[in-house]
């Protein structure tokens, strides 16, 4: 599964951590909609780093996107 853009409206993403968390956010709500409740955080976190496995800044710099990955998971209280 191919990323979900932040925009519906453009394609364009970055390579950049600004771009990735536009993402990621994006994808985690819509992956977690309609999922199973009994996901684990942590994997459910897997799930959406491999739907996001084109974006060139998780391919570029992977353990950096973690970090904002679990970093955006704390600021917005997601679960």
């Amino acid at each position: 599964m191919s990323f979900i853009s932040p925009d519906a409206g453009t394609d364009r993403v970055f390579n950049n951590a600004d771009s990735f968390a536009m993402v990621f956010d994006r994808t985690w709500k819509q992956l977690r909609t309609g999922s199973d409740p009994e996901v684990s955080q942590s994997d459910h976190l897997e799930q959406v780093l491999s739907a996001m496995g084109d974006h060139p800044f998780l391919i570029s710099s992977p353990d950096m996107a973690r970090q904002v990955a679990a970093f955006r998971i704390r600021l917005l209280e997601l679960n």
